[in-house]
């Protein structure tokens, strides 16, 4: 056997088996038919938030849904080309072939460890691939601008809502 013969025979059977792979994804393990892919968000919020969600595991599930619900609402406001972008984001991220071009590991996110998370996230941040850069930045734009929009959480920054004087008509005329 020759050695080219091997290696496009080596290259067109990884390549069947990674479409074959990507093409079987069990239900189980893609919420498909979740439109703002809560799984995939409640699996990154915690990485993106680190110490500024609740320790008591009440307040953290309510923390993450308030959170997961202004993500949906948020990417309601996005213009309809980065929906788009997200929503293409998100599917790679959830079907294998794409998890694998993204982050090297065919291992589902949800099954990851939260290190393994952040170690993708900052190979993200830092490489050199634009399209990583910039994914890696919408995704945690998204995620701390979602988690800081509900005011029960602006205590975490020591933020207090600005109070107004309001002034009474009847009071300036007495």
């Amino acid at each position: 056997m020759k050695r080219r013969t091997f290696l496009t025979g080596a290259f067109a059977g990884t390549a069947a088996l990674a479409l074959g792979v990507n093409l079987y994804s069990p239900s189980i393990m893609t919420p498909s038919d979740d439109i703002h892919h809560r799984v995939l968000f409640s699996v990154l919020i915690p990485v993106f938030l680190d110490g500024a969600l609740p320790e008591v595991p009440s307040h953290r599930e309510v923390a993450m849904n308030r959170t997961l619900d202004a993500i949906s609402q948020s990417i309601t406001h996005l213009p309809l080309e980065q929906q788009q972008e997200l929503m293409a984001l998100l599917d790679l991220l959830e079907g294998r072939l794409g998890l694998l071009l993204l982050s090297g590991s065919l291992t589902p996110l949800l099954m990851r460890e939260p290190q393994q998370l952040v170690e993708m996230l900052e190979f993200w941040r830092h490489n050199y691939l634009d399209m990583l850069k910039i994914a890696y930045g919408g995704l945690r734009e998204l995620i701390m601008a979602s988690y800081y929009a509900c005011p029960e959480h602006w205590g975490n920054l020591r933020y207090v809502k600005p109070t107004f004087l309001v002034h009474n008509a009847h009071s300036s005329l007495v």
